[in-house]
C-alpha cells in the first residue's frame, strides 16, 4: 500500500515517478531523479526545506549552482512544473518535521547599480522576499546578517528586504505553494556588464557566500519551529558524494599517483656525494643524481587540467579539489625543472618562504639547546646501543602487524633499499628504509610512531573516507602533518636534544639557501656557527639542496608551531587523524563530518597509548615551546 502522501499526489495527477519518490523519501533513502520534463529532484536526506531553481535556460547559472549545492533541491524548467512537485514533498516532509520552508534562488534580469563609467565598483543589489510569519521572518534575518558578514574583495552586497502581499498568488512570479517561502534575487556581478564574459573568481565567491547564507537561513528556521537541531548550519549541507565527485577524485588520484615527488628529487648516491665532498675539503657542491622521470609532464598537465569541476555541486568540495589541482600543478612544474634555478621559486610557491618568527625560533631552539652540553651528551652516548635497518625493519614490521590487528584494512609494505640517504621515508602505503639507516636503539619508536603512527596511519584513515583525496592529502597538508609527526616523536618519549636541533637546522638551511647560500655555505654555517656534527650537518644540506634547492623541510618546525598553537587553543587532535590535511582545513574537517561525509578514524595512533602520553599532550595544552619538548 502506497503511503497517504504518494497517493495523493497520484491522485492530483502527478506523474508516476513523483509517487516513487515520495515512497523513496518517506524509507529513508536518497533520491535524484532528471525528469523527463527537464531539471531535476535531489534529496540528499529528508530536511525540513528545499531550494528551487525555476528556469528553462541557463541565463541564470550562478543561480542554479547555488540551488544544486543544497542537500535537498528542485531544479524545474518553469514554475507550472515546480508548484506541485513541491507541494508534494513538502507536504510529506512537513508532515515528518511540523514545519517545511522553500527557498526559490533566483538573479535579477541586469546588474542595474554598474555602469560603465562608475569610477569605483558600485554596491550588488540581492533582493529578500518573505511572507510575515515569524520563522520565514527569522530565516530572512539569518540570511541578511550572513550577507552582511561577508569580507568584501570586489563588491559590497545591499540587501532588499521586501515582504510579500496578503495573497501570495498575486506576487509576480511567486511559486504558488502552501509552505513558508523566502525568494532571493541577486545582481548578476559575476559577468562583464558589456560583454557578458565571466569573472572566475568573483563567481566562485558568490556562490560560496550566498549557499552560506542561505544555510544559515534553513538553519534559524530550523531552530524557530523546532524541526531539527543542527549543531551548525554547516551540517545541513550534503550527507553522500554523487557520481560526479567520485569521478573527479578518481581523475585527481590518478594525475597524483603517476610520480611520488619526493623519491623523484631524492638524490639516490648519498653515501657517493658525502665521500666527494670531503674529499673537496668541504668546498666544492658533490654532484647529486636522481632516478629517471617515468613520467611526461606534460602530458601529467593537460590530463590534470581537462579534469571537470563544474559537477561537483558542492562548493567545499570544489574549493579542495581545484587547491589540489593547483599543488600537483607546482609539484609538476618543479619536476619539470629539477636541477634547474627555476626549481627553487617553484618550490617557494609551493611550501612559501622562511617567514621572520619560523626563523627565529629556529634559531632560539639551536641557542638554547646549549653546544657544550650536546657535545657532552654526543660523547658519552658512543657508548649507546644503535639499530642497523634490520633491527628497524624488524620492529616495523611487528607495529604495521599490531594495526592491522586494529584495522584490517592496514595493509602497509616495508622495503629496504639502498638508492636512499639514511633514514626512512613513506611513500603511500609502503615504509622505505635505507640500508644504511644506523640510530640509537632508543630512538626507534619515536621514528616509527612519526612515519608509521602518522604518515602511514592517516594514508589509511584517509583512505576510509570514501575519497582518495583524503589519503592522497589536501592541498598543503603537510605541514600539519610533518608537526603532527615530531610530536608524536615527543608523546613516544622519543624527543631528543639532537633531533630538535636537526629541525631547527633545517630552517637555517632553508633560509640560507633562498638567500644564495652555496652548499658549501650552508654546509659552514650548520657545522661551523651552530655546532652541528659533520654527518648530520651534511644530511641537512643534502636534502635543502635536492633537486636544485627544496625549501620543503621548512615545513617540520612551522608545522610544529602552528599544532601548539592550535592545542594552546583548545583545538583537538581527532580531526588530524581521519586523514592528510592541513591545518587550515580543521574547519572543513569538522564540517564534512558534521555533515556525516566523513566516518572518524578507523584506527588512533597507538603512541596515544604511551603511559605519559596524556600527560605529555595536556602540558602541550598548556602552553609550551618547541624547546619544551625536551622535558620529556
Amino acid at each position: 500500500m502506497k503511503p497517504a502522501s504518494a497517493s495523493v499526489a497520484a491522485a492530483r495527477g502527478n506523474p508516476d515517478w513523483l509517487a516513487d519518490v515520495l515512497v523513496a523519501i518517506e524509507g529513508g533513502k536518497a533520491v535524484r531523479k532528471e525528469m523527463p520534463s527537464g531539471g531535476r529532484l535531489h534529496v540528499d536526506r529528508a530536511l525540513p526545506f528545499l531550494c528551487v531553481h525555476v528556469s528553462g535556460d541557463d541565463r541564470a547559472p550562478v543561480a542554479r549552482e547555488i540551488a544544486q549545492a543544497n542537500a535537498s533541491y528542485l531544479i524545474a524548467p518553469d514554475r507550472a512544473t515546480a508548484a506541485p512537485i513541491v507541494a508534494a514533498v513538502g507536504t510529506l516532509l512537513e508532515r515528518r518535521f511540523g514545519a517545511f520552508m522553500v527557498i526559490e534562488m533566483g538573479e535579477l534580469a541586469c546588474d542595474e547599480l554598474l555602469t560603465d563609467k562608475a569610477p569605483f565598483l558600485p554596491p550588488f543589489t540581492i533582493e529578500v522576499t518573505v511572507g510575515k510569519e515569524a520563522p520565514i521572518r527569522a530565516a530572512a534575518r539569518a540570511f541578511v546578517a550572513a550577507i552582511d558578514a561577508i569580507q568584501v574583495k570586489f563588491r559590497t552586497p545591499r540587501v532588499e528586504v521586501h515582504s510579500w502581499p496578503e495573497d501570495r498568488r498575486t506576487a509576480t512570479a511567486a511559486l504558488d505553494i502552501p509552505f513558508p517561502l523566502m525568494r532571493v534575487r541577486f545582481a548578476p556581478i559575476y559577468r562583464q556588464h558589456e560583454s557578458g564574459k565571466i569573472y572566475p573568481e568573483l563567481r566562485e565567491r558568490l556562490i560560496a557566500a550566498i549557499f552560506d547564507a542561505g544555510l544559515r537561513a534553513f538553519a534559524a528556521f530550523a531552530s524557530s519551529t523546532g524541526s531539527l537541531t543542527a549543531s551548525t548550519h554547516r551540517a545541513l549541507g550534503r550527507k553522500a558524494f554523487i557520481d560526479a565527485v567520485v569521478r573527479t577524485d578518481r581523475c585527481i588520484d590518478e594525475v597524483a599517483s603517476t610520480f611520488d615527488f619526493l623519491l623523484a628529487v631524492t638524490p639516490i648516491n648519498a653515501e657517493a656525494a658525502w665521500n666527494e665532498f670531503a674529499a673537496s675539503g668541504f668546498d666544492r657542491a658533490p654532484r647529486f643524481l636522481y632516478r629517471p622521470l617515468t613520467l611526461q609532464v606534460e602530458a601529467a598537465k593537460r590530463k590534470l587540467f581537462s579534469i571537470p569541476y563544474e559537477h561537483l555541486e558542492d562548493p567545499v568540495l570544489y574549493q579542495l579539489y581545484r587547491e589540489k589541482q593547483q599543488e600537483l600543478d607546482l609539484q609538476l612544474s618543479m619536476l619539470s625543472a629539477r636541477e634547474t634555478a627555476k626549481f627553487i621559486e617553484f618550490g617557494r610557491a609551493l611550501y612559501g618562504p622562511v617567514e621572520t618568527g619560523l626563523l627565529r625560533a629556529a634559531e632560539d631552539v639551536l641557542a638554547r639547546s646549549d653546544n657544550g652540553a650536546t657535545e657532552a651528551h654526543v660523547s658519552a652516548s658512543a657508548a649507546r646501543v644503535y639499530a642497523d635497518c634490520y633491527l628497524v625493519e624488524g620492529r616495523a614490521r611487528e607495529m604495521i602487524a599490531e594495526y592491522a590487528r586494529r584495522c584490517s584494512d592496514f595493509e602497509a609494505r616495508v622495503e629496504v633499499r639502498d638508492d636512499l640517504p639514511s633514514g626512512l621515508l613513506v611513500s603511500g602505503r609502503r615504509l622505505l628504509i635505507a640500508r644504511s639507516t644506523l640510530m640509537p636503539v632508543d630512538r626507534v619508536e619515536a621514528i616509527l610512531s612519526h612515519e608509521i603512527g602518522v604518515h602511514l596511519l592517516t594514508y589509511f584513515n584517509g583512505s576510509a573516507q570514501g575519497l582518495r583525496l583524503f589519503r592522497s592529502g589536501l592541498a598543503g597538508y603537510e605541514g600539519m602533518q610533518e608537526g603532527l609527526a615530531v610530536f608524536a616523536e615527543f608523546l613516544s618519549g622519543g624527543m631528543t636534544s639532537e633531533r630538535l636541533r636537526l629541525i631547527a637546522a633545517r630552517v637555517i638551511a632553508c633560509a640560507a639557501m633562498l638567500d644564495g647560500a652555496s652548499l658549501p655555505e650552508a654546509y659552514r654555517l650548520l657545522a661551523h656557527d651552530h655546532g652541528l656534527p659533520e654527518a648530520d650537518a651534511f644530511n641537512v644540506v643534502l636534502r635543502v639542496y635536492r633537486g636544485g634547492g627544496l625549501v620543503k623541510d621548512a615545513i617540520y618546525l612551522r608545522g610544529l608551531l602552528q599544532l601548539l598553537d592550535h592545542l594552546a587553543d583548545g583545538g583537538a587532535l581527532e580531526p588530524f587523524w581521519m586523514g592528510k590535511i592541513a591545518a587550515s582545513h580543521f574547519g572543513v574537517m569538522q564540517e564534512l563530518s558534521a555533515r556525516g561525509l566523513l566516518g572518524g578514524p578507523a584506527v588512533r595512533p597507538m603512541f596515544l597509548d604511551h603511559p605519559q602520553a596524556s600527560t605529555r599532550l595536556a602540558r602541550a595544552r598548556s602552553g609550551m615551546s618547541p624547546f619544551d619538548l625536551l622535558d620529556n
